[in-house]
C-alpha cells in the first residue's frame, strides 16, 4: 500500500498550540545552531567535516515530536537535527563540533558521530545506509523484549540504492518490526541528482515489493510529517510492522561544508531558491499567525531566546578541554574492570 500526502501548510486540525509552538522552537534551534557551525567552519575553528541539515528541520522535528524518549533513532552524516529533535543536549552537541573532552560524544566522533544514550540516540555513522539494519537490529529486540519501543532510521535518498535498504525492509516486514524507515529525499546523493540516477523518483515506491505501507509527505510541512509519523508510531506499537516515509525535501547548502556550491554547476540558483521560498520555518511561523496561536511579539521572543541559547553553547564548547593525548587508545579494545578476575 502507497499513498502520497503533498499538502503545503496542513490544517492544525487536533494540534495544541503548545504542541505547534514547540516544533516552531526546535525547528528555529536546528537551524540556528547550524548557521553558527558554518560560519565556525568557515572560520577554521571547526576541522571536522560538516554536513548541514539546513532546509530539512521539518523532518527530524515531525518525526520526533511523534515519539517517546526511550524510542530509537539512527542517523547518518547529517544528524544534527535528528540529535537535537529527539533531545539531545545542545552544548553537548557543540563541544562535540569542536572536538572537545565535554562533546556527546567525547571529541572523539564530531560532527558525524553524534551520541545521546540517555534520549535513544545510540550513534550516527556516515557510511550510507549503515545504520538501516541497526535501526532494524533494535527492533528487534523491542519486538523480542515486548518493550513496546520503536526504532526509526533516516537516511537519504542515495541510500535507497545500497543492498542493506531493501534486506533490512524485507525482514523487518517479515517479522512485523516495530521500525519507521525515513527517507529524507533532498533529490540529491553528494552531487548526483536524484534525476541522473533513478528511472522512477517515487521511493515510497519501494514499499511495495514487501508488502508495508509506502507514503510520499511535504517533507518541509512539519505538521503533515508529524501526522504521517504518528500513524506509522501507532501501527508499530500495535505489532502492525513497519512504515516507509518518503519525506521531500531539499538541503540548502552544498553535500559538505557551508557553501551553497552553485559555483559547481550542479544546481541552478532558481531551483535553490524556489525551495528557500518554502523555508519549513516559515511556513509554521505563517501558519501560527494565520491561525491566531501565536503573536509576532512571541515568536520574536523564541527567536530570541534560541539565539542565547546557541551563544551560550558555544562559550560552554569554548570553555570544554580538549582530549588528553593519552586517551587515544581508550574504547578502543574492550577493557577488564579493575579489580576482575582473570579469564
Amino acid at each position: 500500500m502507497t499513498q502520497r500526502v503533498d499538502s503545503c501548510q496542513t490544517a492544525v486540525g487536533d494540534l495544541s498550540p503548545h504542541q505547534l509552538v514547540a516544533m516552531y522552537r526546535t525547528m528555529l534551534r536546528i537551524r540556528l545552531l547550524e548557521e553558527k557551525a558554518g560560519d565556525l567552519v568557515e572560520a577554521g575553528e571547526i576541522g571536522c567535516p560538516v554536513h548541514l541539515y539546513i532546509g530539512q528541520e521539518a523532518v527530524a522535528t515531525g518525526i520526533c515530536a511523534a515519539l517517546e524518549p526511550d524510542d530509537y533513532v539512527w542517523g547518518n552524516h547529517r544528524s544534527h537535527g535528528h540529535y537535537l529533535a529527539k533531545g539531545g543536549d545542545m552544548k553537548a552537541l557543540m563541544a562535540e563540533l569542536l572536538c572537545k573532552r565535554d562533546g556527546c560524544a567525547g571529541g572523539r566522533g564530531g560532527s558525524m558521530h553524534v551520541y545521546a544514550g540517555d534520549v535513544g540516540i545510540l550513534g550516527t555513522v556516515p557510511m550510507v545506509a549503515a545504520t538501516i539494519p541497526i535501526a532494524v537490529g533494535a527492533a528487534l529486540s523491542a519486538s523480542i523484549k515486548d518493550s513496546g519501543q520503536v526504532s526509526v532510521a533516516f537516511f537519504g535518498d542515495g541510500a535507497t540504492e545500497e543492498g542493506v535498504f531493501h534486506e533490512s525492509l524485507n525482514i523487518a516486514s517479515l517479522y512485523d518490526l516495530p521500525v519507521i524507515f525515513v527517507c529524507e529525499n533532498n533529490l540529491y546523493s553528494s552531487h548526483l541528482p536524484l534525476s541522473a540516477r533513478r528511472a522512477v523518483d517515487e521511493l515510497h515506491l519501494h514499499a511495495v515489493p514487501y508488502a508495508i505501507p509506502g507514503i510520499r509527505v511535504d517533507g518541509n510541512d512539519v505538521v503533515a510529517v508529524y501526522r504521517a509519523a504518528s500513524q506509522a508510531v501507532a501501527r508499530a506499537r500495535k505489532g502492525s510492522g513497519p512504515t516507509l516515509l518518503e519525506c521531500m525535501t531539499y538541503r540548502w547548502r552544498g553535500h559538505v561544508g557551508p557553501r551553497l556550491d552553485l559555483d559547481r554547476g550542479i544546481r541552478s540558483e532558481a531551483e535553490l531558491r524556489a525551495w528557500m521560498d518554502r523555508c519549513p520555518i516559515k511556513g509554521l511561523r505563517l501558519h501560527l499567525i494565520q491561525y491566531g496561536l501565536a503573536t509576532e511579539d512571541k515568536l520574536e521572543t523564541i527567536q530570541q531566546e534560541v539565539r542565547n541559547e546557541v551563544e551560550e553553547a558555544l562559550e560552554y564548547a569554548y570553555r570544554s578541554p580538549y582530549p588528553e593525548g593519552h586517551e587515544v587508545a581508550k574504547h578502543v579494545f574492550a577493557e577488564k574492570e579493575r579489580g576482575s578476575a582473570d579469564a
